[in-house]
C-alpha cells in the first residue's frame, strides 16, 4: 500500500530547492516513492463533516527544471484518506494560520499531523519559550510605555522586536543613546495591536545564534548562523551565514529540559535557537536548517524525521 503525506505550507513557486528544509523533507519522501499531496491553508474547506483539501501530488522536485518540481492538476482530496499531515507554512500567525489548525484538529484521531495542530497554536515561538524562564534571556512582552522605559533603564541595550513577527523581520538593536527610540516605540505602537518584545541584549551575538534541531524531543543537528558586520540579526534570510558547529554541554542542558514537555505536546519536529548559552526561541511553526546541517555535518535529518514516523 502506497503512504500518502500532505504538506499544508506555503507555495512550491517561492521556495528554493537548494535551502528549504520543508521541500528537503519532501524530496526525502519521494525517493521512498510516498504520494505526496500539496495544499495551502486557504485550499482546506469543512464539507458535510469532512476535511477537504483543493491539492496537488507532487510528481517531481528537480533542480535541472523550470520551476524546479512538477505537480498533477488540483484534486480534491479528503484529508482523512492520508498517513500523515506536515503543517509547514511559514507565519504570520494570523487567522487564517489559526483557522487551519481548528480545521486540521477535526481529523488528528485518524491521521498523524506534526507538529499537532491545537498545540502550533498554542506555542508561539517569541511566547512559549517563556515557560522556561530560567533558561532564557530578560524579557517583557508590553505596550505599557512605563515598563519598556523602565526595562530600557535597567538593561541600557535592548532588542524590540514584534511578538509574531519570523526571519529577523522587524528586530531592532536600541544602544543606551540610541536617540530613534522613542520614534520606533511609537511606530510599534502603531502598527501592532497586540503588545511587543523588549529582551536584554546578550552581546555574544557577535559569536552566533545556534539553531538545533530536536526531533521526537531529542536534539540532532546543529548549524551556527553569524550575524553580518552591519547587522545583529544572524538569520540567514537576513545575510546571516552559516557555519559548523557542535551541541554544548550546557546546550544539551537545555534540551533535556524543554524535550519532555514538547513530546507531551506533541511537538516532534521542533528548531530552538541559543545565544550564549540562553534560549532565545522555540520555533514549532516551520523550523528550518536540514539543508545547513547536512551540508556542514553531513546528517540528513530528513531522513531521520520520516525514518521516526513512518
Amino acid at each position: 500500500m502506497t503512504f500518502n503525506i500532505g504538506f499544508q505550507m506555503d507555495p512550491l513557486e517561492g521556495l528554493n530547492l537548494e535551502d528549504d528544509t520543508t521541500l528537503a523533507i519532501i524530496e526525502e519522501c519521494l525517493l521512498r516513492n510516498y504520494n505526496i499531496w500539496h495544499f495551502l491553508p486557504k485550499d482546506v474547506s469543512y464539507i458535510n463533516g469532512e476535511v477537504v483539501a483543493s491539492s496537488k501530488i507532487i510528481l517531481e522536485l528537480n533542480r535541472d527544471i523550470q520551476p524546479g518540481f512538477k505537480t498533477s492538476d488540483l484534486i480534491r482530496k479528503n484529508l482523512k484518506e492520508l498517513d500523515l499531515i506536515f503543517l509547514r507554512q511559514d507565519p504570520p500567525f494570523d487567522m487564517s494560520y489559526i483557522t487551519s489548525t481548528f480545521l486540521l484538529e477535526y481529523i488528528e484521531d485518524e491521521v498523524k499531523i506534526i507538529n499537532k495542530p491545537s498545540e502550533v497554536r498554542n506555542a508561539p515561538e517569541k511566547l512559549f519559550l517563556n515557560r522556561w524562564k530560567n533558561l532564557t534571556p530578560e524579557t517583557i512582552i508590553t505596550r505599557n510605555i512605563s515598563e519598556i522605559n523602565s526595562f530600557r533603564k535597567k538593561h541600557k541595550n535592548i532588542i524590540l522586536k514584534p511578538l509574531y513577527g519570523n526571519g529577523g523581520n522587524g528586530i531592532f538593536f536600541l544602544g543606551e543613546k540610541d536617540k530613534n527610540f522613542n520614534s520606533l516605540i511609537e511606530i510599534f505602537l502603531d502598527t501592532h495591536p497586540e503588545q511587543f518584545i523588549l529582551q536584554e541584549y546578550l552581546p555574544n551575538i557577535k559569536f552566533g545564534d545556534k539553531r538545533i534541531i530536536l526531533i521526537n524531543g531529542k536534539p540532532e543537528g546543529a548549524i551556527n548562523r553569524i550575524p553580518s558586520e552591519n547587522d545583529i540579526r544572524a538569520n540567514l534570510h537576513v545575510g546571516g551565514k552559516a557555519t559548523k558547529t557542535v551541541i554544548s554541554n550546557k546546550e544539551m542542558e537545555i534540551c533535556e529540559s524543554i524535550g519532555p514537555e514538547l513530546i507531551q505536546r506533541g511537538l516532534l519536529l521542533v528548531g530552538i535557537d541559543i545565544i550564549g548559552n540562553k534560549l532565545t526561541e522555540i520555533n514549532v511553526t516551520s523550523p528550518t536548517g536540514f539543508r545547513e546541517i547536512q551540508k556542514f555535518s553531513n546528517i540528513n535529518l530528513a531522513k531521520k524525521l520520516i525514518d521516526s514516523l513512518t
